[in-house]
């Protein structure tokens, strides 16, 4: 059976990795709007009636608009925005998140693609939350770099055309768009400090998060409960600090779907950092949205992947 898919902003990075992720399959015909006619609400909507699933690339109040315009509309959408991450009426596009995610997303309409930053984020937080082992009450931080495709044509341009620094730090103001979902879907209550920052290398990301030890927070403990977590699953494993050495490097996993956790720090520092490493544009962007894509339409989860 052939599934049609309308991607609605094609042009963009994400849109363009996920375009390349289906266009070798013969399963996918991939729903086409005349370059001349992009911007027509009339020509996307046919575009939208064609498609069995249609995947937004759009900034946030292209995405709203979007969905209105499929309000009336049979197709299926998965939003890779941010508009509609933390909506109740959408279904949160992390299948390993819980035990009930997958039958949540292949029976939804509307399902919400993570970002980046909180995949890395929520893959950590959530399943210590869940064991007790970090309080829904706690003062986190979360610290994470990124590779420069993660900020778009503008950031893009800027290191390709030399004008960007090596490193920087932003979302000094601690009200980065990511927070909301990483709260939300992570199980907190208290907002956490939040440092993202960019470096000079395309794509890859570690999010890292530092908790301080005690009896019944150690490594091992923690380690433990998130390899009980995501046990079988195929695109989050979890490795030991042996495994991964004395240096973690952000681009290990990139043109993958794959997400690796560790735990690092010895028990009589009483300090431990748990890092998350992915892909920026495959498992926190487009590698997801495929995922989900496959999920939805009662396809094997790692079809291009």
């Amino acid at each position: 059976m052939t599934h049609s898919v309308f991607i609605d902003g094609e042009a963009g990075t994400t849109g363009l990795q996920i375009r390349e992720r289906l266009l070798g399959r013969d399963d996918i015909r991939l729903v086409q709007v005349d370059p001349a006619r992009r911007k027509e609400a009339s020509a996307r909507a046919e575009a939208f009636a064609e498609a069995d699933v249609a995947i937004l690339c759009l900034p946030d109040d292209a995405a709203r608009e979007a969905v209105a315009l499929t309000a009336d509309m049979d197709v299926r959408l998965i939003d890779a925005s941010t508009a509609h991450r933390i909506d109740p009426n959408w279904v949160f596009g992390f299948p390993e998140l819980a035990a009930e995610m997958r039958e949540m997303i292949a029976a939804a309409r509307l399902v919400s693609n993570p970002g980046c930053y909180s995949t890395g984020a929520i893959a950590i937080v959530a399943p210590l939350v869940a064991a007790g082992l970090i309080d829904e009450g706690e003062a986190l931080s979360i610290n994470a770099v990124s590779g420069y495709t993660g900020g778009g044509k503008a950031l893009i341009g800027e290191y390709e055309g030399g004008t960007a620094p090596a490193h920087f730090v932003y979302g000094l103001n601690q009200r980065h768009k990511h927070i909301p979902e990483i709260m939300t879907h992570g199980g907190l209550l208290v907002q956490p400090v939040f440092a993202p920052s960019v470096g000079n290398f395309a794509q890859g990301m570690a999010v890292q998060l530092p908790l301080h030890m005690d009896a019944d927070r150690s490594a091992a403990a923690l380690h433990q409960a998130l390899s009980d977590h995501y046990a079988g699953q195929q695109f989050v494993e979890v490795a030991t600090a042996e495994e991964i050495g004395a240096r973690i490097d952000p681009t290990a996993l990139n043109g993958s779907n794959q997400l690796r956790i560790s735990v690092h720090g010895e028990d009589d520092t009483g300090c431990a950092l748990v890092v998350a490493v992915l892909d920026n544009l495959g498992k926190g962007a487009s590698g997801a949205a495929v995922q989900n894509l496959n999920i939805m339409l009662g396809l094997p989860e790692d079809l291009g992947l």
